[in-house]
């Protein structure tokens, strides 16, 4: 079952619509984007944060204009037009960010080796182990797959926050490690209003990991308006959702 066009707002409402106004001119990079998407938002937040010259391009999920399918038969976002080539999934693009853009600062990896070995072991754990949580609470209808989903992302919390230097994961620096978890992050009042979650539940060092992610910028500056993401995660919620993620937790899948 497909989400009706009128469900979902066309296109960034609020401080994203702003940002986005200010990136329509032809770049190196076009960000091929879905405003309410998470994956995207990691992208788009690397590109505010680097200060990377990039033009903005919304995606109708149901409409695909024929140039983005032509570049990108997945038809999936984010993608990232680059020199008339694409390229996609979220994490494969934070790290050509990084490779394509050496000399522009900061970097969103650390410089050093290890330090860099760190990051990607982290960002796997987010991967693996807070996302899927996250999306099984928030599928989930029975109460004890609930629960256990929900003891699941308070554990994958508490083990990613042990490792935070403060305030963001590397200390003063915020990198690629906050960035492939923000978007879940500003996201969490969908399962603390409709699944029993709270930030606490983490521990207090959570809740202020949380709220100085949250208070970035760069994230501050993608967010749209909370009211047109309510239509969206309703269809999660209730498990209605089409999304490829949505169908992979079905599935018991990893989130692809």
């Amino acid at each position: 079952m497909s989400i009706p066009d009128a469900q979902i707002h066309p296109v960034a409402t609020g401080a994203a619509s702003e940002t986005v106004a200010k990136h329509q001119d032809p770049q190196e990079i076009t960000l091929w984007s879905g405003w309410f998407c998470p994956f995207v938002q990691r992208i788009w937040i690397a590109l505010e944060e680097r200060g990377i010259p990039y033009q903005y391009k919304e995606v109708n999920p149901y409409k695909k204009e024929k140039h983005f399918l032509d570049i990108n038969p997945k038809g999936l976002v984010p993608a990232v037009e680059y020199k008339g080539k694409a390229l996609y999934e979220s994490l494969v693009l934070l790290e050509f960010l990084e490779e394509a853009y050496p000399t522009v600062k900061p970097s969103l990896l650390p410089t050093e080796p290890y330090d860099r070995a760190v990051a990607r072991i982290w960002v796997d754990h987010i991967t693996k182990n807070y996302l899927p949580a996250f999306h099984r609470l928030m599928q989930s209808q029975e109460p004890e797959v609930q629960e256990q989903a929900r003891k699941d992302l308070i554990e994958a919390q508490k083990k990613l926050v042990a490792q935070v230097k403060g305030p963001y994961f590397f200390g003063e620096q915020f990198g690629i490690v906050d960035v492939a978890v923000a978007p879940w992050i500003v996201r969490d009042w969908v399962i603390s209003e409709n699944r029993g979650y709270s930030r606490s539940q983490a521990g207090e060092a959570w809740a202020k990991y949380a709220k100085a992610v949250t208070e970035r910028p760069s994230l501050l500056k993608t967010e749209s308006d909370k009211e047109h993401y309510g239509q969206i995660y309703g269809r999660y919620l209730r498990n209605e959702a089409q999304s490829e993620a949505a169908k992979a937790i079905r599935a018991g899948k990893q989130i692809p």
